[in-house]
């Protein structure tokens, strides 16, 4: 008896695992990378006050919420690029890992003197409807399911 076997063979279960966490490892370091970059540019600029000191102004933080909604809607984009398989499945876990950082955030702020609670609130708001967004924008350009 014979068997034929339809289309390319599949990569094992540890490999592809291995390439899904290694794609939503990339795409939380580039975000990381970029967002540290946006920060250190608007803290020499004067924009943001010195590394340690505290602000409560709130032009400051509406700018920082949205580059980093922004970077938030590309590095669910990248995650799905990088995806093995289901790419939206992918941006939708980094924003799961995203909301569980923001919550450290939002606890961080109630009990440290961080700056104004609303901003850490508000980024954990956002974070999965960006996850949700960079998903469907890979997946709508890219014809992927």
């Amino acid at each position: 008896m014979t068997t034929t076997t339809l289309g390319a063979p599949s990569a094992s279960p540890s490999r592809t695992t291995l390439r899904s966490v290694g794609a939503l490892t990339a795409a939380f370091v580039a975000m990381v990378v970029v967002t540290g970059i946006a920060d250190q540019i608007l803290h020499w600029l004067g924009v943001f006050p010195p590394w340690g000191q505290v602000s409560y102004e709130t032009g400051p933080y509406l700018l920082a919420v949205t580059y980093r909604t922004i970077f938030g809607v590309g590095g669910a984009y990248l995650a799905a690029r990088l995806a093995p398989r289901a790419p939206m499945c992918h941006a939708l876990w980094f924003g799961g890992i995203g909301v569980v950082l923001s919550l450290a955030a939002v606890i961080a702020t109630l009990t440290h003197d961080l700056g104004p609670i609303w901003y850490s609130v508000v980024l954990l708001l956002v974070t999965l409807p960006c996850a949700w967004a960079g998903g469907a924008l890979y997946t709508r350009h890219s014809g992927a399911a």
